[in-house]
């Protein structure tokens, strides 16, 4: 019979909260949100960068540019790719809005679950920005066809089908198996389902198009990337506390899926017609992120032929020596005392 796994109590007074008896899971708490006394000074440090990382999409100017180029200036085939990939990214951001509680649920580290808090708080800046980018670019009989671009595109239904359903077993059925299988879809989506579509958006800002929605993108994506961090993080305190519950082979095998799910869309959406970009670096790509991000877990490689990003231009526009890289920097060093958008979590 599978292990359940309890929720937090509200209120438990015969809990214990010292940090020596803290576990990340299956911890006994009072439901006291004790952050004097930190176990995971990850945690801590993770938080002032999230903090320092606050921004709004009001904020950011050059949208009406943005709006003029999408209709004179992209082709079909962008606009096609633009308008598919953020309807993919919206649904990412939606389900993790709605998802992330039912994690910290279960999460009994008062440190991390204010972080998760704040990443919450992000996802829904998320959502607000791809309404911001809609609203100003898009012709308002376009906006519900992007929101539901899924309704009409198979690959996508079939991709968000999939994503969705793993988090709706968690929910339905709370066993150390799903909520496991559900913390590592969740590292999936946060460091690989978001990528292809963050590097079409930077593809076109090295080409000088739609300059504002790549910034929009760049908070967006620094956000995601402590995303990263505070995941892989939990997964590792999640092997090193209860390995019973750790399975390197079911990750091992959800990353090989969700890679082939990737390639899946990324060469179904932006076909062979997008600039700089074509099937053969979107598969480069996504194997090399997979890579990487199993790197973070401490797990080998798995495609050992993806030692490179092919898109180089990445690297070029997170240099802040460089002219374009100053295009991203300039903005985040005005608008927050945070310098993460450089080291750690760039890729």
């Amino acid at each position: 019979m599978k292990n359940t796994i309890k929720r937090n109590p509200i209120f438990n007074p015969k809990g214990n909260d010292d940090v020596a008896k803290r576990t990340i899971i299956k911890g006994n708490t009072t439901g006291l949100f004790q952050l004097n006394a930190t176990k995971y000074q990850w945690a801590t440090s993770l938080y002032q960068v999230m903090i320092g990382n606050f921004w709004v999409p009001e904020k950011v100017s050059g949208l009406k540019d943005d709006a003029r180029m999408f209709h004179q200036d992209l082709s079909k085939e962008e606009r096609h790719a633009y308008k598919g990939i953020l309807s993919f990214l919206i649904f990412l951001d939606s389900i993790q809005t709605v998802n992330l509680p039912n994690f910290s649920d279960y999460i009994t580290a008062p440190e991390v679950n204010l972080i998760l808090a704040i990443q919450t708080y992000q996802e829904s800046i998320h959502s607000q920005s791809y309404a911001t980018i809609l609203e100003t670019i898009v012709d308002g009989d376009e906006r519900d066809e992007i929101y539901y671009f899924w309704r009409d595109d198979k690959v996508l239904l079939k991709r968000n089908k999939y994503i969705g359903q793993m988090y709706q077993d968690f929910i339905d059925n709370p066993t150390d198996d799903t909520f496991f299988k559900g913390i590592i879809a969740n590292y999936l989506l946060e460091s690989l389902y978001f990528y292809n579509g963050f590097a079409f958006f930077d593809t076109l800002v090295d080409q000088t198009k739609m300059l504002a929605t790549g910034r929009m993108i760049a908070y967006i994506r620094r956000d995601e990337l402590t995303h990263v961090t505070l995941f892989s993080n939990i997964i590792k305190e999640i092997k090193r506390e209860f390995p019973e519950v750790y399975d390197e082979k079911l990750i091992v095998s959800m990353m090989k899926k969700a890679v082939d799910q990737e390639i899946e869309w990324g060469t179904h959406i932006l076909g062979n017609k997008i600039p700089g970009m074509n099937a053969m670096t979107t598969v480069a790509y996504t194997q090399w992120l997979a890579n990487q991000r199993l790197e973070l877990l401490g797990i080998a490689p798995i495609y050992p032929d993806a030692i490179d990003n092919p898109y180089k231009h990445l690297d070029r526009l997170q240099d802040v020596n460089s002219d374009k890289g100053n295009f991203f920097e300039s903005t985040v060093v005005n608008y927050t005392q945070s310098s993460s958008m450089n080291g750690t979590w760039d890729f």
